[in-house]
């Protein structure tokens, strides 16, 4: 006799756009980040654990207004558990560019991805923007299945991954 599959898990954490006092909780979570998933980041650890904290203060400081740029945490109190950041593109001036996603091991399958590119979403159509674009390192098979789940198709635009030439990154967009 076979089981049913169990019923995803729904628990919610508040997400919010990072403010100026989240800025130590946003650098353990940072560090956790790059420790968890070290393909998915732009920088190593030991990089971002060398960076002294009155930097990421300024940074917290700097993408918690305005529309340029913004980090969005999800937050039940204590450690922060997911983060997603959005920028305006360079090339595309409707163009939100979804950046350094992550929900922690223990709040996947919970929804908490979704509730997080929504707000990200959210701000970026406050802002002018309609449409997001992220990229997923080729091969990334939950990320890109999650992605797909929220909305995201796959552009067949490759890119080289920024740091390390043996991989690519396929683009995904989608309405914001």
């Amino acid at each position: 006799m076979t089981s049913a599959p169990a019923p995803p898990v729904t628990r919610t954490a508040p997400v919010h756009r990072v403010r100026p006092q989240d800025a130590a909780r946003m650098r353990a979570l940072r560090l956790e980040m790059l420790a968890d998933a070290p393909l998915a980041f732009l920088e190593t650890v030991a990089e971002a654990a060398a960076r002294p904290h009155a930097d990421y203060a300024a940074r917290i400081a700097y993408v918690s207004q305005g529309c340029h740029t913004a980090q969005f945490v999800a937050d039940p109190g204590g450690r922060l558990v997911g983060h997603a950041g959005g920028t305006v593109s360079p090339d595309e001036p409707d163009l939100t560019v979804v950046y350094a996603v992550y929900v922690n091991p223990s709040w996947r399958g919970t929804g908490l991805l979704g509730a997080l590119i929504d707000e990200v979403a959210a701000w970026s159509r406050a802002c002018g923007r309609p449409q997001l674009m992220l990229e997923v390192v080729v091969g990334n098979d939950r990320a890109y299945r999650a992605y797909h789940r929220l909305g995201f198709t796959d552009t067949g635009v490759r890119v080289p991954h920024p740091k390390i030439p043996a991989l690519n990154e396929l683009q995904m967009r989608r309405p914001a």
